[in-house]
């Protein structure tokens, strides 16, 4: 599908639900606006029809595009021109939801007729559907042919016929899998699966190619077929049978009245008594493989199958089995990159130049170790002259090529076959990733927000918008179209990156759709653009670009997003973005208050991210933005939210720093999340009003002055500590899952009566403090194993008993524990803390956790302090070697006055432990005991600031 027709769908979505929702409100019951919106809605709902057909459209003719683009303009032109007139009749009203707003519309229609701009805007409108609409029969659109892709050469056939000699990088690989595949196991001689997954380009047809090549020979029958998104079941099936009976031609004769049944019987025929080896390539659906496998049978002769995809998922369904095997391709490295590179252009491993040293390295950055694109880009150079000047083109006009060029005509057909796989609604989501710059981790919760802000998610099936937008985050990563990062111990992934080559792909895309217009460095204008500008994302701005943008009507933009390393100074002024649905301005640290001034003109404004910037002061008239959503301050100096802060009853996510509760915050009924508000400063009020906002999910407050050392518990009024507590309570019974206390000293004690709630908390973090003082003196009463959900509790206790850890250890859902003990040695005994993967303990005055047989069996990550003098060559044990999973352990070595020698000798004992162990154990130590000693220097010294 061009993406075209995806960005269109898009944006005629959100619009025909806006048009209901006017419909099914007071203001629909006024006879000529009703009938006007009727027409409009029938008219766009017959487009939007004939858009989701145009989906399955391969390849659209021009005339397709050209009709969709027209439609798409017309839909976000309709939509402003109703967001604009819903607000001047709710001018004044800033508070509600929209139906709440629609509710109170009571306007004769005289008065509605004053309006005459929007009534005008409204019959261009008509003309314009009534155009587009005469262009499509005239063009007989539905009649015309879509432009076929017959004649073009499969760009995988390089993969399969590569000489050997000339592939890089896929030697280890090659003898790893092979080694694998032909390993026998006497108990288990059923067929056993191997799956290679990877982003398209990565090499995953070529490295199980070179394994094929390598052990075919010891199998009595083999095959090499691929599959595509279209997959014709039948034809390989007898693909299959054509190549394990090469021999017999008769069978070849008599194929071709077979049908999908017969052929797969005849194969299990074929291959009943053979060892075989198959690999099944580009599978992109479950199904397929399902039926496919179904020729195969299990016949105890040690046979083989390689299936070869993009798709995560499928790779885990074609290993079932404990026997198989899922191997996730890896890019080249730096050094297996350059080698392909200068070998494709000069014929030899590194003749570079040095004058193309530097844009050869920046080429190759660019190509992120993706064999195809470093194949594509450098047979395009060899092509140019060796001169610096050109090859600096070539870096520039990367994204460019990619749609224009023959010379990469196959890359970007391979990088293209992801993005026409996804449905209509990942394409979009994927399109707003252009947004960021290059190698830009993107926050997981940041880019939820902004899909749901930007109106491409809708609540389905009883799942919320935000639970919606993030199964589409997980599906992209899934599809291998984003590359996670930061995966966390319950398995979420915390951000996301984007491949240099695929973005571009994207940014090409989001152009020809003016889905996204992007300012880049070495961009001097803003020509060729169809349309107004809807979404801006500015990662450079000069003076000679900030005129030009000066020149543009931006009353049309729905997102802007200026990057940190952009001058904030060169970006318009706010009160031009009046359609802005998204704003931010992340990490923008010359951002200034007098810049946000004419925020309130934003009446569209849903989310507002302000983090990481230097602005000391929120204007008061944000109260004003009735539609906002998010407000993110995390990371600023304002200190101070505005009077009547409250009246944004549709805010869902309010992150502050070092800020009181605001006054009547029990009105924001829709708050999910409230974080970085300090308890001394708020009034005890305000600390009760808490406990009414019966939708929050995750709260996060700071007991004394915040993140001020100096701040502690104690400086926290009774009553305040008491009202909090009542709230608390009250949260307990509606949906609060995640609970952060921060506090520089003092005891939490007054949390002891709390009753958090069962079945719904997650997280409870009260984190080890930089004063190394407890959080609680006693361990708390409700942590009991009736806490069935706690996944993640970070606790700082004065004492700790053997019933403690005990009582622990039956959290059956607890992934991650980080405790802090002031004395005591504890031991873990028994079977416990069946689920747990990462533990973190900081230990004081020779206290330390040894482990029994059958504790912590999932334990992979360990951290932990523990004293020079506690670490005794021959008398000392941490029982390591009962946790059988465990891969990696950090240890702070705290000398205590030690001597180096005894430092050498604690380091011994523990390597020494470790060393038994199964897994091989990696153990880092760090300390200050460590720094006098050479072997350590180059060890990292820093904990991390939320351990203290």
């Amino acid at each position: 599908m061009a993406p075209v027709v995806s960005a269109a769908l898009g944006a005629l979505g959100p619009l025909l639900g806006k048009l209901t929702g006017l419909l099914a409100g007071e203001y629909g019951r006024l006879k000529g606006v009703r009938r006007e919106i009727r027409y409009l809605q029938s008219e766009l709902t017959s487009m939007h029809a004939a858009l989701r057909e145009y989906t399955e459209l391969e390849d659209p003719s021009g005339q397709v595009k050209a009709w969709i683009s027209l439609v798409r303009e017309l839909a976000y032109d309709t939509e402003d021109v109703f967001d604009k007139f819903i607000h001047q009749l709710g001018k004044g009203n800033y508070g509600g939801g929209f139906k709440k707003l629609l509710s109170k519309i009571t306007l004769p229609l005289k008065k509605l007729a004053a309006r005459r701009g929007i009534a005008d805007q409204i019959d261009d409108l008509k003309v314009r559907i009534k155009q587009v609409k005469e262009l499509k029969d005239g063009y007989k659109l539905d009649d015309a042919p879509a432009s076929t892709t017959h004649g073009k050469l499969d760009p995988r056939l390089h993969a399969l016929f590569a000489e050997e000699a000339h592939l890089v990088g896929v030697d280890g690989q090659k003898e790893d899998l092979a080694n694998w595949l032909v390993e026998e196991n006497k108990s288990f001689q059923n067929p056993k699966v191997l799956s290679i997954v990877g982003f398209g380009g990565l090499g995953k047809t070529t490295l199980a190619n070179a394994v094929y090549h390598k052990i075919q020979g010891q199998f009595h029958s083999y095959a090499f077929v691929s599959v595509s998104q279209k997959p014709d079941i039948k034809k390989i099936i007898k693909d299959v049978i054509s190549q394990v009976s090469s021999h017999d031609g008769s069978i070849k004769d008599s194929m071709s009245d077979w049908d999908e049944k017969k052929s797969i019987a005849r194969l299990r025929e074929l291959l009943q008594d053979k060892r075989y080896l198959v690999i099944i390539d580009d599978v992109w659906c479950t199904q397929a493989w399902n039926t496919i496998k179904c020729a195969f049978p299990e016949n105890n002769c040690s046979s083989r199958i390689i299936v070869t995809t993009r798709i995560i998922d499928i790779a885990k369904s074609c290993c079932l089995s404990s026997n198989d095997r899922m191997y996730q391709m890896k890019a080249l490295s730096d050094l297996h990159s350059r080698s392909l590179f200068f070998r494709r252009i000069f014929g030899s491993d590194d003749p570079c130049p040095d004058m193309l040293n530097e844009v050869s390295g920046e080429i190759l950055k660019k190509c992120g170790g993706v064999p195809l694109a470093i194949i594509s880009i450098s047979s395009m150079l060899a092509n140019k002259s060796a001169v610096k000047e050109e090859w600096e083109k070539v870096k520039r006009s990367i994204g460019y090529a990619l749609e224009n060029k023959q010379s990469l005509e196959g890359m970007n057909m391979i990088l293209s076959l992801s993005y026409n796989d996804l449905p209509p609604n990942l394409k979009t989501c994927l399109l707003y990733l252009s947004v960021f710059p290059e190698d830009y981790q993107i926050s997981r919760e940041r880019l939820v927000q902004r899909w749901v802000a930007e109106g491409f998610i809708a609540e389905e099936r009883g799942q919320s918008q935000n639970e919606v937008a993030n199964r589409y985050f997980y599906e992209l990563i899934n599809k291998s179209m984003v590359q996670p990062v930061g995966i966390g111990y319950d398995g979420k992934v915390r951000a996301c990156r984007v491949h240099d080559m695929m973005l571009e792909i994207i940014i090409s895309k989001s152009a020809e759709d003016n889905f996204v217009t992007v300012l880049v460095e070495g961009q001097q204008s803003l020509a060729n653009r169809q349309g107004f500008i809807r979404r801006l994302s500015i990662q450079h701005i000069d003076q000679e670009l900030a005129s030009a943008l000066a020149k543009e009507d931006l009353s049309h933009v729905r997102s802007l997003t200026v990057t940190p390393s952009c001058c904030i100074k060169h970006v318009p002024n706010l009160v031009q973005f009046e359609a802005l649905r998204v704003l931010d301005l992340q990490g923008c640290v010359d951002l200034e208050d007098f810049d946000m001034n004419g925020i309130e003109k934003l009446y569209q404004l849903k989310y507002l991210n302000t983090r990481i910037t230097r602005i000391s002061k929120i204007p008061s008239r944000i109260v004003m933005l009735g539609n906002l959503e998010t407000l993110d301050l995390h990371g600023t100096c304002v200190q101070e939210l505005p009077v009547g802060i409250s009246q944004l009853t549709k805010l869902r996510h309010l992150s502050g720093r070092n800020c009181a509760i605001p006054n009547g915050i029990g009105g924001m009924k829709k708050l999910q999340l409230l974080s970085g508000f300090v308890i001394n400063s708020s009034s005890e009020v305000d600390l009760e009003d808490l406990g009414n906002l019966t939708s929050l999910e995750e709260l996060e407050v700071y007991l004394g002055n915040g993140v001020i050392p100096s701040g502690d518990v104690s400086c926290v009024d009774r009553k305040c500590q008491e009202a909090l507590l009542s709230s608390l309570c009250m949260l307990g019974t509606c949906k609060l899952r995640s609970l952060d206390i921060y506090a520089n000293g003092g005891l939490l004690d007054f949390l002891d009566s709390w009753s958090p709630p069962p079945t719904s908390l997650k997280i409870f973090r009260a984190p080890m403090n930089v004063y190394n003082k407890s959080s609680f003196k006693n361990f708390p009463k409700w942590i009991t194993p009736a806490l069935t959900n706690l996944a993640d509790l970070h606790i700082n206790l004065t004492e700790l008993t053997e019933d403690d850890m005990c009582t622990l250890g039956k959290l059956r859902s607890l992934l991650q524990l980080k405790l802090r003990l002031s004395k005591k040695f504890v031991t873990v005994q028994g079977i416990s803390f069946p689920c747990l993967k990462v533990f973190v303990l900081f230990c004081h005055s020779g206290a330390y956790v040894k482990f029994g047989k059958g504790s912590m069996p999932k334990l992979e990550d360990m951290d932990m302090s523990l004293s020079v003098s506690t670490a005794k060559p021959d008398a000392f044990n941490l029982g390591i070697e009962h946790l059988p999973c465990l891969k990696k352990t950090e240890i702070w070595l705290v000398g205590d006055g030690a001597t180096p020698s005894e430092t050498r000798a604690a380091v011994a004992a523990i390597r020494n432990e470790a060393g038994y162990h199964p897994n091989h154990v990696k153990v880092t130590f760090m300390g200050d005991s460590i720094d006098e000693l050479e072997e350590f220097s180059g060890i990292n010294k820093e904990m991390s600031k939320e351990d203290g």
